[in-house]
């Protein structure tokens, strides 16, 4: 065997490599749930917050819990042409059930959702600019949602040093990511430079780990840049309210918790909520749990309090509102991924899916 073919030759990872990550995201779930919790607030007056509530008001908290779960749908609508609400909340659902109960789901949840999508029709390349465009505006929202409310909070209180970096962070970070995908949207020739420059980039990296090149990258770069065109052109409004409606669903939800539970607006005003919940938001783009559980729970207990909200109800209320937000989406998720599998009136050859004047022919 030749030097070069033995370095070639990757050597297997051991086993504890492997559960390292498993591990640290059950001890960081464990220490948020275990220790953190009971420490922060008595777990008796916790659960006496939630029962207190009234019919109504548990009634209401459903019906937002279940909004929530269809705004995303809009989002996958806008961004997939030719699919059904149907379709995008079956697969939404299961995409969910997978990112919020399995470490490193989100990347099962895409090909699940690349499984379900060409089982209906739909090609690789109408998938991928899809994921990627409703990704994209996810993430502007994430930076943006930050910036908006330190904008507010300026308003209300006067601003201090630690907010001033904080928005300027995320203006940057928004900035910067509106400016890439500027760059990639210019023209063909810019998106196929920009494909280069990331495969170099990428191709270094695997060359670390003894990994071969990426290659293609430029054409993908100019097919993805072409077709995303002429979706955003006919569709960037309808994608933008889309995803704002989800982001802000899902804060609505929280503030119904946080009044519901006992959390007057004195204690902590709703700027502040919109506050404390944007930066929770940020965390979830590092996977360190599935869906950010623990993560999610300490960031908004932690910061909630500090705004002046009770110990007891803070927690309660960010408990009812992780059980109808992370929790719920599980089942009905689960029963969408059933669904799929034994439904065959949906189902098509792939590249077969109705066809809209924002799909190419070459798509």
């Amino acid at each position: 065997m030749s030097a070069g073919a033995a370095v070639r030759i990757r050597r297997p990872r051991p086993g504890w490599y492997r559960l390292l990550a498993p591990v640290l995201s059950v001890a960081l779930v464990a220490a948020v749930f275990v220790w953190f919790l009971p420490q922060f607030a008595s777990l008796s007056q916790v659960w006496t917050a939630i029962v207190g509530m009234t019919w109504v008001e548990k009634s209401a908290l459903v019906l937002a819990a279940v909004w929530n779960l269809a705004t995303y749908q809009f989002v996958v609508v806008a961004t997939t042409p030719g699919m059904t609400m149907r379709q995008a909340t079956v697969a939404t659902e299961a995409a969910t059930a997978v990112s919020n109960t399995v470490l490193g789901g989100a990347a099962i949840a895409v090909g699940l959702t690349y499984a379900m999508n060409s089982s209906w029709g739909f090609s690789r390349s109408r998938t991928s600019v899809a994921l990627l465009v409703a990704g994209l505006w996810n993430n502007f929202a994430k930076l943006g949602l930050p910036v908006l409310a330190l904008v507010l909070l300026a308003f209300s209180t006067p601003p201090s040093t630690g907010r001033l970096v904080a928005g300027l962070v995320g203006l940057l970070g928004l900035g910067a990511a509106v400016a890439v995908l500027g760059t990639v949207l210019r023209s063909t020739e810019t998106a196929a430079r920009v494909g280069r420059v990331a495969a170099r980039a990428v191709s270094g990296v695997r060359r670390v780990f003894r990994r071969g090149p990426v290659t293609g990258w430029d054409r993908a770069t100019t097919k993805f840049r072409d077709r995303t065109v002429l979706l955003l052109r006919a569709r960037w409004h309808w994608i933008t309210l889309a995803t704002l409606v989800s982001h802000l669903s899902l804060f609505l939800l929280l503030l119904l918790s946080l009044r519901f539970v006992g959390v007057a607006a004195d204690q902590v005003s709703g700027v502040e909520a919109l506050a404390v919940f944007a930066f929770a938001r940020l965390l979830t783009a590092v996977p360190f749990t599935p869906g950010g559980l623990g993560v999610v729970e300490l960031a908004l207990i932690t910061g909630l309090a500090a705004a002046g909200g009770p110990h007891a109800l803070v927690a309660a209320s960010v408990l009812v509102f992780r059980a109808l937000s992370y929790v719920l989406p599980i089942p009905v998720g689960v029963a969408g991924y059933l669904f799929w599998r034994h439904n065959r009136s949906w189902r098509r050859e792939p590249g077969t899916a109705p066809r809209t004047a924002l799909v190419p022919e070459a798509a």
